[in-house]
């Protein structure tokens, strides 16, 4: 069954050689009770090893049923300790944060025996030795003998065709020994028992056969097989494969930092020091980021990206391109030397550019994604004529001309609100009374300290008092004079009435009424209307609607030579379109304000603007202002610094947790050292070992995420308390639900990688100087 043929192993150290085998030939018989003899230093512990495949012999062979392991690989050899070898120690080598029952099972889950059969056969084994009553208990539970008696039942689990004995008594005392060579005894009878012992009086009373060594070589066999052909025997060695599951060794790993809670607990600590830090900064930058968009969506509602119908281009340029004072070639380069000082034309350089806001323009736009902008308001040229009555019973009039598109929202009096009613309130708050609603509706706006100018209050015809109350605007009324009462025809010419009165009490007027007034908000950062009265979209369209069909705009359609308002010819200065805008006969808009939802969204708006122009002439080119664009590049560079620097802490936190990890990693492979040799005895391979510890840190990372994640909830409370005492911004520190899931898997990762190279080194540790480890 088993033959060693010539067996030398040698030790090599420094520059010397030591034999420890030297030219062993022995043949076993299948079933059988050998001793093997021999004082300290003989040989006959590395003699079992090498029996055993836990060590490799240096030359000669070793054959087991005519199978020649010279070409075995490692798999090979840690299949023939699973399945072909059972080992018991002198000093028992249990695992002892284990259970008894699981140190049993440890050989049948490396041979991926499922659960319910592992169990059955594991407590057969232990019943068989006597200790049925003992299966949940601890090694450190258990007396010498009945701790022998579990790694017996461990060694005999696969039912082994060997077993190798080392010392087996020799921490037991006499009657002890007595039980324990008893039931080695029985079970030579249906395998092969090779017991290593110093006592002879044991060898003689239980051994078939003693087999003394002397310096590594044998001086004494008292019953040697003689081999022949006819009495060989035919079994062959079937090696199975050996794999322990990674649930196997999660369980293992678990089990082990149970046992070492204290020690466990700390390595979770200090893993999760990282994870801490990660968490917070990605909270900071979260709450930064949502705070910023807040703080850019309102910057950007008094920042619109602004298309006038005429555009100056180049007007923040140097000028002097075509100066007929100085030219580019004068000017060698910027800040010369020369004391000389150069005259030029500071509108050389400017260029009047007309954008075509027709229909065409505004269908693309209508086409623009609606989750990139707040609002898309458009600017009439319509000149409506409002009148209000004064505290005095006089009348007054009211211009509506505005200037559209305005770096800080409307410059009249009286102008017309962006077309997005949620978009105003989430900027104003209506102070008393209602949000317009109706085309007849008004709004009135103050500013942040409920403040009108005189200006306005007399342009409203309001006396002037030094306070107000709301109730004082609240229903107050103008009047909208169309065309028809406005204008009178005078041989072909459109003047305006003198008498307010009449057209203020004619039944063609159109009342308008204040129904609420409202104030930026203090989130704002920017304010979108100045002060005074806002109308809705709507009453231009109504007035538009009406105004087509005027008498005026009849007149201007039959006169497209003559302007009706003066009766002289239009000019470059006064056109045909300008008058018509003006008088309501043109529903073509003059400006278009888009309010973004954010930088990133006002950028992809260029981007859709851009996308117009292509394939367009120089003429047909639509050309827009953005005006905040110094303050994006100035918020964009503060938030990628930002960024940077919270990258760069996140990464030193990370690195050191990952090097912590990877030391407490290698320090639990040093106290396991006796474990790792354990485990390959029963035929464990160098990937199960690896798994087992790789296990283990994905556990340590798991559990350091998780608890990384639950004090960074805890400190967001009162950090986010104290930050918004300090600077009264809510909720800066906010961590997501996203983040969270991210930062666990990312702990797992790192501390799993942490101990590839530990778990690499555990699993190439020596079995045999393993196995000596205390």
């Amino acid at each position: 069954m088993l033959t060693l043929k010539n067996i030398k192993k040698n030790y090599v150290l420094g520059n010397q050689t030591f034999k420890a085998l030297d030219g062993i030939d022995i043949e076993f018989r299948k079933n059988e009770f050998v001793a093997i003899l021999g004082a300290s230093g003989s040989g006959k512990t590395t003699l079992l090893n090498i029996i055993g495949g836990l060590d490799r012999y240096t030359s000669g062979d070793l054959i087991i049923n005519d199978k020649s392991t010279k070409s075995f690989k490692d798999a090979d050899w840690d299949s023939y300790r699973n399945t072909a070898i059972g080992f018991v120690f002198q000093s028992y080598n249990l695992i002892p944060h284990l259970s008894i029952l699981d140190n049993v099972e440890i050989a049948l889950r490396l041979s991926g025996v499922g659960s319910v059969e592992r169990k059955k056969r594991a407590k057969q084994a232990l019943y068989d030795v006597g200790l049925i009553d003992h299966i949940h208990k601890r090694s450190n539970q258990l007396s010498g003998g009945q701790m022998q008696r579990v790694a017996i039942a461990r060694a005999l689990i696969n039912n082994p065709a060997i077993l190798l004995a080392d010392e087996p008594t020799g921490a037991l005392d006499s009657k002890t020994s007595e039980q324990i060579m008893s039931l080695i005894q029985d079970i030579s009878k249906d395998r092969l028992v090779i017991m290593v012992t110093h006592n002879p009086e044991i060898a003689s009373n239980y051994a078939d056969r003693i087999i003394r060594l002397v310096d590594g070589k044998v001086v004494e066999d008292t019953h040697p097989l003689v081999s022949n052909t006819s009495n060989k025997e035919k079994d062959r060695l079937e090696l199975k494969k050996v794999s322990m599951g990674f649930l196997t060794a999660v369980k293992s790993s678990f089990n082990n930092l149970l046992t070492k809670k204290g020690r466990s607990l700390i390595t979770m600590l200090a893993g999760s020091i990282g994870i801490i830090g990660v968490a917070l900064v990605l909270s900071l930058s979260t709450g930064m980021t949502q705070y910023v968009n807040g703080l850019q969506s309102d910057t950007l509602a008094g920042f619109p990206l602004t298309i006038t119908e005429v555009v100056r281009t180049n007007t923040f340029g140097p000028g002097g391109g075509n100066s007929p004072f100085a030219s580019d070639a004068d000017i060698a380069t910027e800040f010369p030397d020369e004391p000389i000082i150069y005259a030029y034309d500071e509108l050389a350089n400017t260029t009047i550019h007309t954008n075509v806001l027709d229909e065409a323009f505004l269908t693309y736009l209508d086409g623009l994604e609606s989750s990139l902008y707040n609002s898309i308001s458009t600017t009439k040229s319509l000149s409506m004529h409002i009148l209000a009555e004064t505290s005095l019973g006089t009348y007054t009039s009211i211009s509506t001309n505005q200037s559209s598109g305005t770096m800080f929202g409307s410059s009249s009096l009286i102008f017309e609100v962006p077309n997005s009613p949620d978009f105003i309130q989430s900027q104003y708050d209506v102070l008393a009374g209602t949000y317009p609603n109706e085309y007849n509706e008004l709004v009135l706006v103050i500013d942040s300290n409920n403040r009108l100018s005189v200006e306005i209050l007399e342009a409203l015809g309001v006396g002037i008092e030094e306070n107000y109350t709301f109730n004082d605007f609240l229903g107050k009324t103008f009047k909208v004079i169309p065309n028809n009462t406005y204008y009178t025809e005078n041989n072909g010419v459109y003047i305006p009435q003198s008498n307010q009165e009449d057209m203020y009490t004619s039944s063609d007027g159109i009342t308008l009424e204040i129904v609420g007034i409202i104030r930026v908000n203090e989130a704002a950062s920017s304010e979108l209307l100045s002060t005074g009265i806002g109308y809705l979209t709507d009453l231009t369209d109504h007035m538009l609607a009406i105004e087509s069909t005027s008498d005026i705009v009849t007149a201007q359609l039959n006169q497209p030579n003559t302007n009706v308002l003066t009766g002289m010819s239009f000019n470059t200065q006064v056109t045909y379109d300008q008058v018509m805008k003006t008088i309501g006969g043109d529903t073509t808009p003059t400006g278009v304000q888009i309010y973004p939802v954010s930088f990133d969204a006002k950028d992809e708006i260029k981007a859709y603007l851009d996308a117009y122009n292509v394939g367009k002439t120089q003429n047909e080119a639509i050309i827009y202002t953005d005006t905040a664009e110094t303050i994006s590049s100035t918020i964009s560079s503060l938030i990628n610094t930002i960024t940077i620097v919270l990258a760069a802490l996140a990464g030193v936190s990370l690195v050191v947790s990952s090097i912590m990890i990877g030391i407490i990693t290698y320090v639990s492979v040093v106290e396991r050292t006796k474990e790792i040799g354990i485990m390959r005895s029963i035929g464990a391979r160098k990937r199960d070992i690896s798994r087992i510890f790789n296990a283990e840190t994905l556990l340590i990372g798991l559990a350091s995420g998780i608890f990384g994640i639950i004090v960074t909830l805890i400190v967001a409370l009162p950090a986010n308390v104290i930050i918004e005492n300090l600077i009264q911004v809510n909720n800066i520190v906010i961590l997501t639900w996203n983040n969270a899931l991210l930062l666990i898997l990312l702990s797992a990762m790192l501390t799993l990688v942490a101990g590839l190279i530990p778990s690499r080194i555990a699993a190439n540790k020596d079995p045999v100087v393993a196995l000596r480890t205390e």
